[in-house]
């Protein structure tokens, strides 16, 4: 049976309905909005990013702090200065002279060890340096110049390309000619270009574990002589020098990655993949755990 409602109750009730239908949706009692995401700018070495190693750790951090952060991969040289030049909130780098260098300036207020690899020199299978198996990089160096075989320089003041003209250097070196290339590019880049040339480079060996995935046909063809050891570093960007950096956040990331659980992250990345550890963890929490 169909009702009839008289007008004036009609009209009252689509006005209510209307009225309702304007008014403000308010949260439950005691509920709150989530807080967006802080803002932490880091500033590393393109080997922590190429390797893959901050894709797998970094979720960690974001989710437990609540952060968003912004990876900025360069040469540890560029990266120390982004510091200094109060563009970063902190940095992770690997050369340790550059480091101290860094905070006795008081471009930086903490600096703690977090890990380790090594570097190793790369070359064709065809090896026409006759290298391969040495254990002396200068030499092995040395006989690379000697043959004026191709040679790919990072030559962007990074890390590696440090480490680099420290065994030029020790061998007495300055090398120059069309053999040697420099390349002014991150890790990733220099291994396509010693890959497609067929020629010799210096690498950090999880870099290069890592693109042995996508085809590379370089070898390792030395490995093994302690002035290769390839030491990380993060230091907090000082905030009395550079007021706009996130300390709070920047201190709580360096506990982070120092921490042991995150240690053990670092210790378990590339296991599956090649059967070895690409980092090994060097905390003071880790050594003393």
């Amino acid at each position: 049976m169909n009702r009839k409602f008289p007008l004036g109750v009609f009209l009252f009730l689509a006005l209510s309905l209307v009225l309702g239908a304007c008014q403000p949706v308010t949260a439950p009692a005691g509920g709150s909005e989530a807080a967006a995401p802080a803002k932490l700018i880091l500033a590393t070495t393109t080997s922590t990013q190429d390797s893959g190693l901050l894709d797998v750790i970094l979720p960690d951090f974001e989710q437990q702090a609540n952060a968003d952060v912004d990876v900025v991969a360069v040469g540890t040289g560029q990266a120390l200065q982004l510091g200094t030049d109060c563009n970063a909130d902190v940095v992770l780098v690997h050369a340790r002279a550059r480091e101290d260098e860094f905070m006795a300036n008081s471009d930086g207020s903490r600096r703690e060890d977090v890990m380790f690899n090594d570097f190793v020199i790369l070359g064709p299978a065809s090896d026409p340096a006759g290298i391969q198996g040495m254990t002396d990089a200068g030499a092995a160096m040395s006989m690379i110049a000697e043959a004026q075989a191709p040679f790919i320089s990072r030559g962007d003041d990074s890390g590696t390309h440090t480490k680099e003209k420290s065994v030029w250097k020790a061998a007495g070196i300055d090398p120059v000619g069309d053999w040697y290339i420099s390349a002014g590019q991150g890790m990733g880049a220099v291994l396509t270009m010693a890959n497609e040339q067929q020629a010799y480079t210096l690498s950090d060996r999880a870099t290069y574990l890592a693109r042995t995935l996508e085809g590379t046909e370089l070898e390792i063809l030395v490995e093994g002589d302690p002035v290769l050891f390839n030491p990380y570093g993060v230091i907090v960007v000082n905030p009395e020098k550079c007021t706009n950096v996130n300390t709070d956040l920047a201190t709580q990331f360096v506990d982070w990655i120092v921490s042991v659980p995150t240690q053990e992250l670092i210790a378990t990345f590339g296991q599956e993949e090649f059967g070895q550890s690409l980092f090994t963890p060097d905390s003071e929490a880790w050594r003393n755990k």
